[in-house]
């Protein structure tokens, strides 16, 4: 007997969870596990001769998904496609409608920027048709990418080393990444000297002061001009004439200054805040918020999506949404504390249905979910939750002074700030905006103070730091390049293509990536090339907002990859990469053993290969001994990529540690430390039972 259920399918099982629940018996929720057609793996899968028409294929692995969703689609009496509301999304229910035979022409597309059942109620009872200007903005993305991928890739093959690639994105980032790079070697540092006076209100006539009222001024003029100090000769005749003359004041400006709340999260936004204030990478970042997004099981109140959705370019906040900011505000804070701020994107933005990221549920503060959460959920949560909040709320109020002081033909200057109110800071501070300036003493003009100390300090100007995530992120914004849905994916391609390697937060140009760069430049200009891209972005979008024909620019495009490609492949000659010699010699042979890069991994194999196929792991070691046996513990990384700590002496010797051993005993039960990593990187016992920390 036929079901009389509709059917809904969305990409992701946790997703379709949360939303089964609001739906209720009358629909049933299933989920199609992300894509489930696409360009083919094993070729380009774009007919060149045919208008880059792409030649789509059901993904393998994919069949059973599939024919369980046709069966679903054949029993209900209407089926909704529910995927996310972006390019990607659209693109998703615009292939599942071709599988299932759904006219993409009918209402049959809901869209909902949070999980809440009152948004979902609300998309089920106003489908549309698919989007086709969604669909075509993807499509033309993916066949760009394809073209570039799948043409360069291969001959980076050849010419280089198998397994490198290329991409229309990835290539500008690495270039900005491999730029930075050579700026920081080509600078030349310059000397400066900074000169300051310890100053302080005099108290009487004999000059007595107090430490309370001591401040610091800084020199910034000469004769009524600004004055740089560019080596110790003058930087001692300077000392030596502000030691002769009085300090008197010259000018005083007492003024209020408000600092304005930040907008909501973007994407972006979150991504740089995630890194600067938890340490998160990227890809964490992106995998936490969809978490939150798609539903999380919160103590009295079932599954629920915490989270609006998570890839937006637009600050925009519903109307809804800040009525009950307000109403929160107002109860929790106080209406001194609440305000209409508006907020306006510094581009075009194509995502703007999307709204910012914000909490889909204001009342559910972090704090009281606590428990429902695991510690990075909660993190981020915490942080979206904080952000919008402090997006509808006043500004921070100061207190600000500025005073100039003359000294003969010198002239210092001082600033001071104190909190008057606090504004959105009741709920949200910047990293690094913490209020460590104090406020001067009340300075009236013609004042003499009293010079305590003169400080002279050596500087040397400092070249640019290389990028961060958050750094790169940021760039990639502001220039145009990708989108921000992206970032996380093209950063981890470099990363695991070797192009870029990690050193504590900053991301270093590898040999490998520099060559690569050095060859889309010299052959492949407007693929690594910054303004090209952001170009091209623009008209990409434009394929959205204004209805292009996204064939006419992937084959503008065509025109000139297509010449280059000739050329390159030409020119370029096979590029012998240098063997990383380990310093071991090999024991099969005798030749030395060098480090390799292969589908797997890097490992160590010896030099004489064919002849000699000798391998090894890369195996390294921490400054522990193992507690059972006495050997080296070596780190070693499981099937599921996680890092774990275990002994050489494996499988005679089974010790395994999950955080890093170090030489140091526990003081209490004597077993061995282990780094635990927190925000201060905190040494705790490796025996549970213990439970000793530093």
């Amino acid at each position: 007997m036929a079901s009389s259920k509709n059917l809904v399918i969305v990409e992701s099982p946790s997703k379709a969870k949360t939303i089964g629940k609001f739906l209720g018996s009358k629909y049933k929720v299933v989920a199609s596990v992300g894509h489930v057609r696409d360009l083919p793996k094993s070729k380009l899968g774009i007919d060149l001769e045919n208008n880059f028409e792409p030649q789509y294929i059901a993904i393998r692995g994919k069949g059973d998904v599939i024919k369980a969703m046709r069966q679903e689609a054949k029993n209900a009496d209407k089926v909704y496609l529910a995927t996310d509301p972006d390019r990607e999304g659209e693109a998703i229910s615009w292939h599942i409608a071709h599988l299932l035979g759904i006219d993409p022409t009918k209402a049959c597309r809901i869209v909902f920027n949070e999980i809440t059942k009152n948004a979902i109620q609300t998309a089920v009872k106003n489908p549309r048709t698919i989007d086709t200007k969604l669909v075509d903005a993807q499509q033309a993305r993916r066949v760009l990418d394809r073209l570039v991928g799948y043409q360069i890739s291969p001959l980076l093959w050849r010419k280089i080393r198998r397994g490198l690639s290329a991409g229309r994105v990835q290539s500008a980032a690495l270039k900005l990444i491999c730029d930075r790079e050579n700026l920081i070697k080509d600078f030349k540092p310059v000397e400066y000297w900074n000169i300051a006076a310890m100053l302080s209100e005099m108290q009487d006539e004999k000059g007595k002061s107090t430490e309370k009222k001591k401040f610091t001024a800084k020199l910034i003029e000469y004769l009524g001009k600004k004055i740089t100090v560019d080596n110790k000769e003058a930087a001692d005749t300077i000392v030596a004439a502000l030691k002769k003359n009085d300090y008197i004041v010259k000018k005083v400006e007492k003024k209020e200054r408000n600092k304005r709340a930040y907008a909501p999260f973007t994407t972006s936004s979150l991504q740089q805040d995630a890194a600067n204030k938890l340490g998160f990478y990227t890809k964490k970042t992106m995998m936490i918020a969809q978490q939150l997004y798609e539903g999380v099981e919160v103590k009295g109140h079932g599954t629920i999506g915490l989270v609006t959705y998570i890839r937006t370019d637009s600050v925009r906040i519903s109307e809804e949404a800040k009525s009950a900011a307000k109403v929160f505000i107002n109860e929790r804070y106080g209406e001194q504390y609440h305000s209409n701020n508006i907020f306006s994107n510094k581009k075009r933005d194509v995502q703007d249905a999307h709204e910012a990221i914000r909490p889909s549920y204001i009342d559910l503060v972090p704090d009281e979910i606590k428990e429902s959460l695991t510690k990075d959920q909660y993190n981020l949560y915490k942080l979206i939750w904080s952000r919008f909040m402090a997006s509808q709320m006043t500004a921070a109020v100061y207190d600000s002074m500025a005073v100039e002081i003359e000294n003969g033909d010198y002239t210092l200057k001082a600033n001071g700030s104190k909190l008057k109110f606090d504004g959105y800071l009741r709920v949200y501070q910047d990293a690094g905006e913490e209020n460590n300036e104090k406020m001067l003493p009340e300075l009236q003009v013609g004042h003499k103070l009293n010079l305590l100390d003169l400080q002279c300090d050596q500087n040397f100007t400092q070249p640019p730091a290389r990028y961060t995530e958050a750094s790169l992120v940021k760039d990639l914004e502001e220039k145009n390049i990708g989108r921000p849905s992206t970032y996380a994916p093209i950063i981890a391609t470099l990363m695991e293509r070797k192009y870029v390697s990690r050193e504590k937060k900053s991301l270093l140009p590898t040999d490998l990536g520099f060559i690569v760069t050095e060859l889309m430049e010299k052959y492949f200009k407007e693929i690594v090339d910054v303004g090209f891209t952001a170009e091209l972005e623009d008209r990409l979008d434009d394929i959205e907002v204004e209805n292009l024909n996204w064939k006419k620019i992937v084959s503008d495009f065509y025109e000139i990859l297509k010449d280059e490609l000739e050329i390159a492949d030409k020119e370029i000659e096979k590029v012998k990469l240098e063997d990383e010699l380990t310093g071991e010699m090999c024991e099969l042979c005798g030749k030395p053993m060098a480090r390799k890069s292969g589908r797997f991994g890097d490992f160590i194999a010896c030099t004489g290969y064919p002849e000699c196929k000798n391998t090894k792991p890369i195996i390294t070691k921490v400054d522990a001994k193992c507690p059972k046996c006495g050997s080296d513990i070596v780190a070693r990384r499981g099937k599921n990529g996680r890092m774990f700590y275990g002994c050489s002496g494996y499988p005679e010797c089974n010790q395994v540690f999950w955080s890093k051993p170090t030489d140091k005993k526990c003081p209490e039960c004597g077993s061995i430390l282990v780094e635990k990593k927190t925000k201060n990187s905190t040494l705790a016992c490796s025996n549970s039972e213990c439970g000793y920390k530093e």
